[in-house]
């Protein structure tokens, strides 16, 4: 009997010992925990989303590609799937699986010096733990924690909010983080569309992603989701005929297809950009956002292709500026090509390099040993470049510009330019243009950035052109100096005084004296024949006389330049600003003169699909009723400031019409739309620009280099940027009928002569139908700006009449000549 006692005082110290160590333990162990409680609320960094408004995925910001998925959303194969390969009591135990524990040191004694890997007993509660509080750092004092963590958690926080933070926290290969983000990146699918086998080989993931990668290590991943098959009918999860099934069924990777993607690499940074500046670097890598941008996918590759050929096509014009590199041909050439870097902007074109040549071809050679015909036709345009943008001598044959070992840039041609076709593999010579440019193109009744390329690659340079280049906008800013006259009431029919023009501009300083591009002067001339022709001298004498104050206002109502100094020479354009303020600009003109502003994006959703932006902010009463009760549909309030008189907008709106229709932009006409815009180029053709509209189209286009120097001697904006306004234009409106320019309500349309202003017939040579507002038409007298009042010079019976409060300027006096 005593020795009976004896046993149970033994086994109550043991117990009071052990009780007492783990009390010690806990105590020491779990001072200083972190602080778990968070993981009821907690939301994980989530991958925000950019879309086109198509629906087209455009890009995703993440620092872990993770995609959340609550865990009524997460289909039974694959809770079981995880359950069966991680924690099949998970359920059941209290965040220590004690049974699993202790089998798995069984099996490890077992195991001990035959090399085998020990096994481990984490429960999923246990690695909630250590992902989200602890380190991955091995010791026994990590793992103490953890399994004080796992106790605290288990009392603290339901099953499923468990399981749901794990199945999403997971790292599981392929950049994916999270079950729903694994299923897309391996599979290509959504989680509900998961099969057992493919639900079996992501839950066979968690412990060591690289060491079953479906690729490199194909045999071993399928043993190990084979296995995981196995656990979920041993757990009673599928039937053993379902378990042969997917056995059966083959491991291979789906690569996410690209069909529900569009590319727009400057769109995409700008809305970045913006992203950032709205909700932070937080807000857009992890707040999960879905965000519907404006991009229209047809007409941003439509922008795109334009502004390439658009550069290549001036930089073709400009000469040849050699081979990227020379290689030696000998045996194994292909192997030293192939080690040649390839430029940045590439594109389709290949690298070559030449392996014979002779005055009328050259013979390309390719890294992979193929080889193709590269005829004179091809390469004539290859004279050499020469400073200032000038040009030799077209080139007589192909080994006047390559030689023997050139490394070149070539495009796959099949026909010439005569539409006849080439043999097979024959390319043509190519040369990426180092001169930048962008295009914008923009809904003007609502600001809604259509489509937007801020240079020839994004590949080369992130720089945008189109709305961080901050460049002098030459004639384009003149529509702005006459939409401030309109609004004081003068005409497309009132004459400006085409004549030299001198201003002193103080002791010391010399004379300011413009000119026309031509050089020449043109007399009394009607201001719509000023804007067609880009005359110089007419806008700084309109400037004179409204007041460069009343012009400075305007290029701020107008979002052009927020702070201009009202200096003469700033009515030309001086002024820097962006592409994407100018088209804003023109979209107002064309909108009937009601502010609206540039957007990138339409709406913003935050990851719980709250709208937390929306770009039309209109309210709209009764858009929300449940059903429809038959009557008339909601009214949506116009809401836009009015910001200049729309009799005004429309008459600089014929105006540009005007400037396409004979203009410097005529060249446009030959598409046959209802079109107009304005055409730009600083001093010593340093910018060129072209901005125009069609009635719900507006378009803007800069060519300059980014080191601004002159693009030739004859390179303005009629024969460089024009060009890509029309490359665009002509796909983008192909098959749309466009109408004629909307007029609103009071504008009188009165014949005149184009040329002198003055009162015309219908079908008189020269007559076109001229824009008024009331009160304004011909009459018999005309007022010069910077002439005086006189007669017409024709025999017509008048000309627009002066506004009111206008006053000529006179002709001679201080500072004006």
């Amino acid at each position: 009997m005593r020795w009976l006692l004896g046993i149970v005082m033994v086994l109550l110290i043991a117990g009071i010992g052990g009780a007492g160590a783990v009390l010690y333990a806990f105590h020491h162990f779990g001072r200083d925990l972190p602080d778990y409680e968070f993981l009821a609320d907690y939301e994980p960094p989530v991958v925000t989303r950019v879309h086109a408004g198509d629906g087209r995925l455009l890009a995703e910001y993440a620092r872990n590609k993770r995609v959340f998925v609550s865990i009524e959303a997460i289909p039974k194969r694959v809770v079981k799937a995880f359950l069966a390969a991680e924690d099949k009591n998970f359920y059941n135990h209290p965040g220590i699986d004690f049974v699993s524990l202790a089998s798995a040191v069984v099996i490890n004694i077992k195991n001990y010096g035959t090399g085998r890997r020990p096994i481990g007993a984490s429960t999923i509660t246990q690695q909630v733990a250590k992902n989200f509080l602890l380190t991955n750092e091995v010791s026994i004092d990590r793992k103490a924690k953890e399994a004080i963590l796992s106790f605290r958690m288990e009392r603290a926080l339901n099953k499923d909010r468990i399981l749901e933070l794990y199945l999403n926290e997971i790292y599981l290969g392929f950049g994916s983080y999270g079950v729903a983000a694994a299923a897309l990146n391996y599979f290509n699918k959504p989680l509900a569309d998961l099969t057992v086998a493919e639900a079996a080989y992501l839950a066979a993931l968690p412990k060591a992603p690289n060491n079953y990668h479906p690729i490199r290590r194909h045999d071993a991943a399928v043993g190990r989701r084979n296995w995981v098959i196995g656990q979920m009918v041993e757990n009673g999860f599928i039937t053993p005929a379902e378990a042969e099934g997917a056995k059966r069924e083959a491991l291979t990777v789906s690569v996410p297809s690209t069909g529900d993607e569009t590319d727009a690499a400057y769109f995409a940074e700008e809305v970045r950009r913006d992203l950032i500046e709205r909700y932070g670097d937080k807000g857009l890598y992890e707040g999960g956002l879905s965000v519907r941008t404006t991009l229209d996918p047809h007409l941003q590759q439509i922008a795109e292709k334009a502004l390439r050929e658009g550069l290549e096509s001036y930089d073709r014009r400009h000469g040849w500026r050699g081979a990227i590199a020379q290689i030696d041909i000998v045996p194994g050439w292909g192997d030293a090509l192939a080690k040649v870097a390839r430029p940045a902007g590439l594109g389709d074109w290949r690298l070559g390099a030449v392996v014979k040549a002779n005055a009328r071809a050259a013979t390309i050679g390719f890294p992979d040993g193929s080889l193709a015909t590269l005829p004179y036709e091809e390469m004539k345009w290859a004279r050499p470049w020469l400073e200032d943008q000038r040009f030799g001598a077209t080139p007589n044959a192909v080994t006047a510009v390559l030689s023997v070992g050139d490394v070149v840039l070539v495009e796959a041609v099949t026909e010439n330019g005569d539409g006849e076709a080439y043999e097979e593999a024959t390319v043509a010579l190519r040369q990426i243009p180092n001169v930048g440019g962008a295009i914008v193109a923009m809904d003007p009744h609502t600001g809604r950035v259509l489509a937007m390329s801020g240079g020839y690659s994004a590949e080369m340079s992130e720089f945008n052109r189109a709305t961080q280049a901050l460049r002098q906008p030459g004639s384009s800013f003149k529509p702005i100096v006459y939409m401030a006259g309109l609004d004081l009431g003068y005409t497309p029919a009132t004459r400006i005084l085409d004549a030299p023009f001198v201003l002193d501009q103080g002791p010391g300083q010399p004379k300011w004296k413009p000119s026309n591009y031509s050089n020449e002067f043109y007399g009394p001339t009607p201001m719509r024949v000023g804007i067609e022709k880009s005359r110089n001298l007419m806008t700084v004498r309109l400037a004179q006389t409204i007041g460069m104050d009343k012009v400075v206002q305007y290029a701020k109502r107008f979002g052009v330049v927020d702070e201009m100094q009202p200096h003469l020479s700033f009515s030309l354009g001086a002024a820097e600003t962006t592409l994407m303020r100018v088209t804003t600009a023109y979209s107002m003109f064309v909108n009937g003169g009601k502010r609206i502003t540039p957007s990138l994006f339409d709406r913003v959703v935050d990851r719980h699909g709250r709208t937390i932006y929306r770009h039309d902010a209109r309210p709209c009463e009764g858009c929300n009723a449940r059903a429809w009760d038959g009557g008339p549909p909601p009214r949506i309030p116009d809401t836009r400031e009015q910001i200049a008189d729309p009799a005004s907008a429309y008459q600089m709106v014929s105006m540009l019409e005007g400037v396409v229709q004979r203009g410097t932009g005529r060249r446009i006409a030959e598409l046959g739309k209802t079109l107009g815009g304005k055409t730009g180029t600083t001093n010593n053709n340093m910018d060129t620009w072209f901005v125009g509209f069609s009635p719900d189209l507006a378009v803007g286009v800069f060519v300059g280099f980014d080191q601004p120097r002159t693009l030739g001697e004859k390179d303005t904006g009629s024969n460089v940027a024009a060009p890509i306004f029309k490359l665009f234009m002509k796909d983008a409106l192909d098959g749309v009928v466009t109408p004629d320019f909307r007029i609103p309500p009071g504008v009188r349309m009165v014949w005149i002569d184009h040329d002198t202003g003055g009162r015309s017939r219908s079908g008189a040579p020269g007559a076109i139908l001229e824009a008024f507002k009331p009160g304004t038409e011909p009459t018999g007298e005309s007022l010069v700006i910077g002439g005086g009042v006189g007669p017409m010079p024709s025999g017509d019976s008048g000309s627009a009449s002066a506004p009111a409060s206008a006053a000529p300027v006179a002709t001679s006096g201080s500072g004006l000549y």
